[in-house]
């Protein structure tokens, strides 16, 4: 779609949504690109500003906001209806648990590096893995490791089931999350400077491994997932 029907489109239907008819690279901004988040392929967005150099969206499924550049403008169709979100219950995630923790071997199971800003495979960052894989069992997330942690009812080490997450960070702040996996083991994707560059597994009880220790020391809290993450209605 050219730019200037978009604008239109816009205009016309500012609540109007589309389609992506392929994966897309979201940036902080136009001028001075950096990767925030990805749209994968058939998530839908909203457009909420448009410039000469591309157009900023919000995607529906998580109200995450960023830039996509005038030459991905083509990859965008428009809808015939909005976007729902799935009504999910704490039994329903129970079910869902085993796919979600599937998921995340499968990616780490394939060559991989951290990408800040991955929800796409092959590479992701932390918070995007875990929030790739429950999406894949029809578990919509928030998109950002303090966006989980606040989603999640917060519970101790010795309550952890498989499927809980796991926060790290600085007492101000999350800025890591894993996914549980059983007896304190967990899957992430870490980073080079005090993590694997990809998708590994490591633990909060055997601190044997290096980057199982650095993390450790950065422990915050654990939390469980009681829902699906609805959208508001009126995205600022």
């Amino acid at each position: 779609m050219q730019l200037d029907e978009l604008k239109r489109r816009w205009q016309e239907t500012p609540q109007a949504e589309y389609r992506c008819d392929r994966n897309l690279n979201l940036y902080k901004t136009l001028g001075q690109p950096g990767l925030v988040t990805q749209a994968a392929k058939d998530l839908q967005l909203k457009i909420t500003a448009v410039s000469p150099a591309g157009v900023q969206v919000r995607l529906c499924a998580d109200d995450y906001p960023g830039w996509l550049p005038i030459n991905d403008l083509a990859a965008l169709i428009p809808t015939a209806a909005p976007y729902q979100s799935p009504t999910i219950t704490r039994q329903a995630i129970e079910r869902a648990i085993p796919g979600a923790i599937a998921f995340a071997q499968a990616a780490m199971a394939v060559p991989n590096e951290y990408l800040w800003g991955g929800t796409v495979a092959p590479n992701y960052d932390c918070s995007g893995l875990v929030q790739a894989a429950f999406a894949s069992v029809g578990v919509p997330l928030p998109r950002d490791s303090y966006q989980q942690e606040a989603f999640t009812d917060t519970m101790t080490q010795d309550d952890l089931k498989p499927g809980d997450l796991i926060f790290f960070g600085s007492p101000e702040r999350t800025t890591h999350v894993a996914l549980h996996l059983e007896n304190g083991r967990y899957i992430h994707s870490s980073g080079k400077d005090q993590g694997r560059n990809g998708i590994g597994i490591d633990s909060i009880v055997d601190l044997s491994d290096p980057v199982s220790q650095t993390y450790h020391g950065q422990y915050r809290c654990c939390g469980r997932i009681m829902k699906g993450y609805e959208p508001q209605k009126t995205p600022q």
